[in-house]
C-alpha cells in the first residue's frame, strides 16, 4: 500500500525507533530502570524512543502538536494537528524480557484521529491504516473476524494491578463474560489488543483507565478493518474517558451487553 506522506513519515519513524528498542531489548537485562509509580516502569529505551520518534515526527511536521507518554503535551502553530505517541505501549513485558510491546503514533486532525500506526517491532508487524484507506499490516489488507458466536469468540482487556480501582469492575466482567465464549487474554499492550481486533486474532477487546496514547492509532486501525469501537460507560469518549469497547459488528452488540451490565 502507498499512503499519504504523514503516514510514510510515521512508518518510517516507528521503524526506526524500534530498530533502536530491538537493540535495547536484546540487552535488557542491562537497563537502567527507574520506578515511575506501582508496577509501572520507564526504562532509558522507553525515553530514547520517544526522543527519536519526536525528532523525527517534529522535524518533519514541525508545526504540528505533540501528545507523548514520557514527554506530556505541547500546542503546536497548527492548532488543527496533532502527533500522540506511545513510545513503548507494553514496558512491564519489555522490562521483563516479553517480546510482546509496541510502538503506537497516531495523528489527529480536528479532534479526529485520521492515521495510525502500531508496530510491534519485536515480530516486525507494522499494523496501520487512513481514513478512508482501509486497514494493513505489513503488505497484507487486514479485516475483523467474522465469527458471530459469543462461544467462539476470545477476547482481550488489560487486568488492573496494585491499587489500582477498577480491579473490581473487570474480575466482575470476567466473571460474566468467560462462562459465554471461548476465551480472554491479558497480554499487557493496549495498542496490539486493539490491532489484533483488527486483524481478526481477537473478536474484542475492552478496558477502564487508559489513555489517549494507549488508544488513538489503534482505534482508528479497528474502524478501518470494520470493527465496531465505542466507550464501556455509555455516554463516555474513549479518548477522553479512558475506557473502551471494541468488536466485530456481529458480536459487539451481545459483547457490550455482557460488559455493561456488569
Amino acid at each position: 500500500m502507498i499512503g499519504s506522506a504523514n503516514l510514510n513519515i510515521m512508518i518510517k519513524a516507528a521503524r526506526k525507533a524500534g530498530r533502536s528498542l530491538v537493540k535495547d531489548f536484546r540487552e535488557v537485562e542491562n537497563l537502567q530502570v527507574s520506578m515511575k509509580g506501582a508496577g509501572d516502569f520507564v526504562s532509558k529505551a522507553d525515553i530514547a524512543a520517544e526522543k527519536i520518534l519526536r525528532d523525527e515526527l517534529m522535524g518533519a511536521r514541525p508545526t504540528y502538536g505533540w501528545l507523548g507518554e514520557e514527554t506530556g503535551g505541547a500546542d503546536g502553530k497548527d492548532p488543527t494537528r496533532r502527533w500522540i505517541v506511545d513510545p513503548l505501549d507494553g514496558t512491564t513485558n519489555f522490562l521483563h524480557g516479553l517480546p510482546h510491546w509496541a510502538i503506537s503514533i497516531a495523528l489527529e486532525h480536528k479532534g479526529e484521529i485520521v492515521a495510525g500506526v502500531v508496530f510491534d517491532a519485536a515480530k516486525d508487524e507494522m499494523f496501520f491504516a487512513e481514513k478512508g484507506a482501509g486497514a494493513w499490516m505489513n503488505e497484507s489488507r487486514i479485516r475483523v473476524s467474522g465469527r458471530n458466536r459469543m462461544t467462539e469468540a476470545v477476547f482481550a482487556t488489560g487486568v488492573p494491578y496494585g491499587t489500582k480501582k477498577t480491579l473490581p469492575a473487570t474480575l466482575h466482567d470476567l466473571s460474566r463474560l468467560m462462562p459465554q465464549c471461548a476465551g480472554v487474554r491479558r497480554w499487557g499492550a493496549a495498542s496490539l489488543d486493539l490491532a489484533y481486533v483488527a486483524a481478526g486474532r481477537y473478536d474484542g477487546y475492552w478496558e477502564r483507565e487508559l489513555h489517549a496514547w494507549d488508544l488513538a492509532a489503534g482505534l482508528i486501525i479497528v474502524k478501518e478493518a470494520g470493527g465496531l469501537v465505542g466507550p464501556v460507560r455509555e455516554g463516555h469518549d474513549p479518548l477522553e474517558h479512558g475506557d473502551v469497547l471494541v468488536a466485530n459488528e456481529s458480536i459487539y452488540d451481545a459483547f457490550a451487553k455482557v460488559i455493561r451490565g456488569a
